[in-house]
């Protein structure tokens, strides 16, 4: 089992002491979000991840933008990886995204896990002018397309959204670049399984995961994927204990990732860098030590 650490958007000052205690803690990788704003006035739309529906609560929570996030924290460490979980793939434009994903992960020496989805906001596809309709196939194109640059070859690309000519990218990294998608429904679950290298869970409990986790099996087992390699990468409740992590990795989950705050239920954060630290050092003694 490895072990991922997410700090949940703490105040931006603690990331450079959060992320070199959590290595030398022996967490394996460490876990940034992704928002590029809040908006003022929204519709009342589901968001898919908290239990009421709501999104008040990321009113006024200071997010950074990942790729430079992780090009600072990269910086200042040696073996941790880092995972985007997730960004919200389908605004951006494919061309300039792919060359921040392979540069960031050419800078990192490959310790970049590369974890994408769709924004449940109609707002962020406004703001970005591209258009809410579609949003799933543009997703899958874009996907294509940073896999197409990312093997250093010429490369072009005819689609419904998305149309260029032959061209490359210098440089890429050394190893392909992990593509890990997020999302909870039926599409994104078949997605993961049809053309992505893992799958990342937020905060379900054992039996969804279990639940979402055989669906995927079974359509890697559709398209024919089941010998390849593929990545689970969950949250949840049994995340904290020993036992409860043995019981992911009999389910069949490789990576557990833990938080020690609810950012879902909102208030104010009162976390201090030294009660981080302490929370990813008492985790490390109780849980990681007796199951490593």
């Amino acid at each position: 089992m490895r072990f991922g650490y997410h700090a949940t958007m703490c105040d931006p000052s603690f990331y450079p002491e959060v992320v070199k205690a959590a290595e030398a803690a022996g967490f394996d990788s460490f876990s940034v979000p992704d928002s590029i704003f809040y908006p003022q006035e929204a519709e009342k739309s589901q968001y898919p991840y908290n239990a009421d529906g709501s999104r008040e609560f990321l009113d006024g929570v200071p997010f950074i933008d990942p790729f430079t996030l992780i090009a600072w924290l990269g910086g200042l460490t040696t073996n941790i990886k880092f995972t985007i979980s997730v960004l919200k793939l389908a605004i951006r434009q494919p061309v300039i995204c792919a060359k921040q994903a392979l540069s960031l992960a050419v800078i990192t020496n490959n310790r970049l896990n590369f974890g994408v989805g769709i924004s449940p906001w109609k707002e962020d596809f406004a703001a970005c002018d591209v258009p809410w309709e579609g949003r799933g196939r543009r997703l899958e194109e874009i996907i294509a397309i940073i896999r197409g640059f990312g093997t250093g070859d010429y490369f072009g690309f005819e689609g419904e959204f998305f149309n260029f000519k032959p061209a490359k990218m210098c440089p890429v990294p050394t190893t392909p670049l992990p593509i890990l998608l997020g999302g909870h429904s039926e599409p994104a679950l078949a997605r993961a399984a049809r053309m992505c290298d893992g799958w990342i869970s937020a905060g379900s409990s054992f039996e969804q995961l279990k639940s979402m986790m055989a669906t995927i099996d079974g359509y890697r087992s559709q398209f024919g994927r089941m010998n390849e390699p593929f990545d689970f990468q969950a949250s949840a409740m049994e995340s904290f204990s020993a036992d409860g992590v043995k019981k992911l990795e009999d389910l069949g989950v490789h990576e557990t990732t833990v938080a020690f705050r609810d950012a879902y239920a909102g208030g104010a954060d009162n976390r201090t860098l030294t009660s981080m630290v302490d929370d990813i050092n008492r985790y490390a003694d109780d849980v990681i030590q007796k199951v490593r």
